[in-house]
Parts: structure tokens; sequence; C-alpha cells
């Protein structure tokens, strides 16, 4: 079966200064690869005629698939569509439902409309209509030369409502795509060189078919295996076996089986047991609250949080004594110990975590330079510390201790959680 290869054409001038991150491609990318389309090419382009040209002409001749997004917006700076008319070819109409969908937002808005929203429903006559059920713009799929172009808008949710409901299928229906699937598993607590050296022999004997990535990010490192070919039963069958290999040579530091985020596995383990979670961030400024909440249904678990900057916040909101502060100061075991305390008090919840820190870029004294961190997880019975040495920006110094903090709380609880009786 021949490889199928795409190319991702990224436009905006505000990409290439770094005013917006381009998160499309990245996304796109994830969701091509897991339906067998290879990408082999991505660059981003400003808002200039001659640069779009030869970025369409390039990426045809690299790939059979173009997907293209941004420059589709109603101002004189958006010039994705006369460009691609002009590539084309045809004359510029307007498309009925294109139209209809603009004048009904703007209708359940309750906002003017002018004519240059109006030509938002303007497309080449050359191409076929990809409708925004997200937003204003339509998305436009061309055919040249047996290559396949589609621009969508640059808005992402817009841009992945267009691939996952129109552009994707319509991909599958025009070419012979492979079977592909993938098994990931999620660890924390062993960096990626030792986990390589600790799996080497596994690697090295896995099938031609499967392909091990390794996937690391603050602290944690998902492995992915993937299987292309042309057999779905056989092929699951021998993913799954390698799977189950990997897990049981990585079960000291595996966090889930499973392609989740350390919060998801966490609210799943406080659901589970029927328990609660509340937070008392001082250091990470509610960033470990912001993990919590973004996973659906965590107001099942989790009750609320304490963001205790100062620290007659600290004494006024969760009873850490003066003396203790006095003493130890804020960024000591034994304040976030009584931090602790205060939130499982103050917030009613069956389990807490607290943060004290000094994450940068000052602050730091040679006891406590910049990165240190003290963090506590605990329940009525019984509390755990733990110090952390971080040596990163600010900003990575953050996004540590909240992931090093939930791990401490994952182990936490399951060390306090009772092991189900055997079936």
């Amino acid at each position: 079966m021949n490889k199928v290869v795409a190319s991702i054409i990224t436009i905006g001038d505000e990409i290439l200064i770094g005013q917006v991150i381009d998160t499309n491609s990245a996304w796109m990318g994830q969701e091509l690869n897991k339906n067998g389309i290879w990408v082999s090419h991505r660059v981003a382009v400003g808002d200039n005629r001659t640069d779009i040209l030869e970025a369409l002409d390039e990426a045809s001749r690299r790939a059979s698939i173009i997907l293209i997004t941004g420059g589709l917006g109603p101002t004189a700076d958006d010039i994705t569509k006369p460009l691609l008319l002009e590539y084309f070819g045809g004359k510029m109409v307007v498309d009925e439902k294109a139209l209809a969908n603009v004048k009904w937002i703007f209708e359940r808005l309750k906002r003017p409309m002018i004519d240059r929203n109006l030509q938002q429903a303007e497309v080449p006559d050359s191409c076929t209509v990809i409708q925004n059920r997200r937003g204003t713009a339509p998305g436009m799929w061309f055919e040249k030369e047996g290559r396949i172009f589609v621009s969508m808008p640059g808005v992402p949710h817009e841009m992945q409502g267009m691939i996952t409901d129109d552009v994707l299928p319509a991909l599958r229906r025009h070419f012979r795509l492979p079977y592909i699937a993938h098994r990931t598993l999620l660890t924390f607590g062993i960096g990626e060189s030792f986990l390589a050296e600790h799996i080497k022999t596994f690697e090295e004997a896995l099938p031609g078919s499967i392909k091990l990535a390794y996937l690391p990010n603050y602290g944690m490192v998902r492995l992915r295996l993937t299987i292309r070919g042309e057999d779905p039963v056989p092929m699951e069958a021998l993913l799954q076996q390698q799977f189950d290999t990997l897990k049981g040579l990585v079960t000291e530091w595996m966090v889930a089986g499973e392609d989740i985020t350390i919060q998801e596995a966490i609210g799943r383990l406080l659901k589970a047991g029927g328990h609660t979670l509340g937070t008392a961030e001082s250091c990470t400024g509610g960033y470990i609250a912001h993990l919590i909440t973004s996973i659906p249904g965590s107001s099942n678990y989790y009750k609320g949080s304490v963001v205790s900057y100062a620290n007659e916040v600290k004494m006024q909101m969760l009873g850490v004594k003066p003396d203790t502060l006095a003493q130890h100061g804020a960024v000591s075991e034994e304040t976030v110990r009584e931090m602790v305390k205060g939130a499982l008090a103050g917030l009613d919840t069956d389990f807490a975590i607290a943060t004290s820190g000094i994450m940068g870029p000052d602050g730091g004294t040679p006891e406590k330079p910049v990165g240190t961190a003290w963090v506590a997880v605990g329940n009525r019975q019984n509390i755990l510390t733990q110090k952390f040495s971080f040596r990163f920006d600010r900003q990575r110094n953050i996004e540590l201790t909240a992931t090093n903090a939930l791990n401490l709380l994952r182990k936490f609880i399951l060390s306090a959680t009772p092991a189900p009786l055997p079936a």
C-alpha cells in the first residue's frame, strides 16, 4: 500500500511574529496520523501573495494532500481566498448555504451585518464548499493535478470541526488508507533516557510493523506503540500483546495505561472512591486548580481552592500559625502541612494539596534558592510532604511544581485507599 502524504500550510503574519501560537498544525498532524496519513512537511507563511503561491507550489510537489488554515477572515489582510481563486481559476460566487449561515449567526447574536460580513459567503466556483458549523467562513476543497487542497479558517475550533466532520471522512473515501492503531501509557518520575535504557531490549525486539515513540513533558513520559497495516484483527492482537509486555516493564512508574493526563487519572481515582479534593496554593497561584477543573465532570470531586499568595491569607483563610511563618518561613515543610490542615477543614474535603515555593526569577536565598518548592498532600489521618528543587524559568518551575504535586497526591490516594477485594 502506497503511503499517503500530507503537507500543512498555516497563513498569517501573526503566526510568524509569535503573536499567535500555531496549534492548528500540531492538532492536524495528530489527527492525520491517527488516520494513516503521513505529514511530511509543515510551513508557516505571512499574508504575502508571492510567499503563499510559492508555498502552494512547493507543497504540491511534496504531497497529495495539502491542508491550509488562515487568511479567510473579512478584513483586507485576509488574502487567502482571492489567491486560491487565482491559483485554481474560476470566478467568485455566493454560496447560498454559507450566506444563510452568516445571516443566522448575526441574527442570533443580534449584531448588525455589513457587506464585509456577507462577503464571507463568497467562494471560487472551482471549489467544493465545506460548510462552517462553528463560524462564518466556509472551507474550500479543490482538486488539481491529482492533488487535494483544503482551505479552512484559522480559528482552531472552526478548523477542528471541519476536519472531524467533513475533511477526514472525505479523505478516507478518496484514498485507500492503511489501518492504524495506537496504545499509549503515561509514566512519571523517570527521565526519557533512563526509560529508554530500561526498555531497550523490548524496543529492539519489536516487530517491524510496530513503532515506539517517546513523548516527554514536565516530568512525565508517554510511551506510544503504533501499528500500521491492512488486516485489523491480527494487528490489534499483536499490538495488545506488545503493549501488555511494555506495561509490565514500566509498572513502577506507570500513572495510566491509556492516553490520559495525570489530572484525569487523579479524577478517576477520586470519583471511584467517592472522595473529594481541595487545594491550597501559594507559588502555583491556582494552576493546580486549573489543571483539575480542565477535566469535564471535575465538579463531582473537586470543591475549590484557596490561593494564599500572601502570608496574611495563609493565616486568615487556612489557619497557618504566625509562629510557624516567623520560625520557618512561608516556603517550608511546616507551613505546607498547616496549609493542608486548613484546606481540609475550610473546604471540607477528603484530600488536599498545598504548595509553597520560590518560582523566580528572583526572591531566592542561599538556603532557599529559586526553584525551591514544598508540597504537602494529605487527609485527616496523615500528611505527606516533599521538597523539590527545580532549575528552570518561572513558568516551567510552576508547571513542574504542579505536576509533581499531582503525582504525590496520586500516590498518596493509592496508599490511603484499601485495595479492592478479589472477585
